[in-house]
């Protein structure tokens, strides 16, 4: 019987969690790049104050105006480390419950590091126009991307029966249950824009909190 290489080709559960690790550590580290210290972000060059005079407290405060006038930097940052986390705990619980991979598999989990590999950009454009609403759907589209190929990683595995024996329908009804809870929840937090762009970072960064620390209060123990 003739053996087609498609059917041998992307086996390796090992190797994708390998690849996986490193794209996911390149991008959290990519994202501090949009994060410079006040001389280089602002141009202004803070000289060695002089303690317990007027111009050195002038210069304290010049520096610490300057370090707040970082925190529209700061907040894209953090929501997409943030986002990095959860989405690379999410695959790594896919990819503990795989027997085995495929060729097809293997390729929908590149298509996720693809939208990882995005995330680094959709933060650098919310960083410099944290304002725009463009920006904030550019962002949710990445997070969409995300979510959405999980869910067919997910599906996928299911259908292909290459789950193993220990995934009970809860555990399957749970993993789903999840990913569409929160691609909801993204989504209403993204259309509050019209509102205010920075109420809809505050609402993910907070969602993305309450995914990371896994409170167990009522409901939302549940997610």
């Amino acid at each position: 019987m003739r053996t087609f290489y498609n059917r041998i080709a992307g086996q390796s559960l090992e190797r994708l969690t390998a690849l996986s690790d490193g794209i996911f550590a390149v991008a959290m580290t990519l994202l501090v790049l949009d994060l410079h210290t006040p001389m280089a972000g602002t141009g202004v060059r803070f000289t060695t104050p002089l303690l317990w005079t007027s111009e050195g407290l002038s210069k304290e405060l010049d520096l610490l105006g300057a370090l707040g006038g970082l925190l529209p930097h700061f907040l894209p940052y953090l929501l997409s480390f943030l986002t990095l986390g959860i989405f690379w705990v999410g695959q790594q619980t896919q990819l503990n419950h795989f027997v085995t991979s495929n060729r097809n598999l293997t390729w929908l989990h590149l298509a996720f590091l693809l939208a990882v590999s995005l995330i680094p950009f959709s933060t650098g454009l919310l960083t410099e126009f944290i304002t725009y609403r463009i920006a904030i759907g550019v962002y949710w589209l990445n997070l969409l991307l995300l979510g959405g190929i999980l869910l067919a990683s997910w599906r996928y595995a299911e259908s292909a029966d290459l789950l193993k024996e220990e995934v009970t329908a809860e555990i399957r009804s749970a993993t789903t249950r999840r990913i569409i809870f929160y691609q909801v929840l993204y989504a209403v937090a993204v259309l509050l824009c019209v509102v205010n762009t920075y109420v809809s970072i505050v609402l993910l960064i907070l969602m993305q909190l309450n995914s990371a620390i896994a409170p167990r209060v009522g409901w939302l123990d549940r997610f």
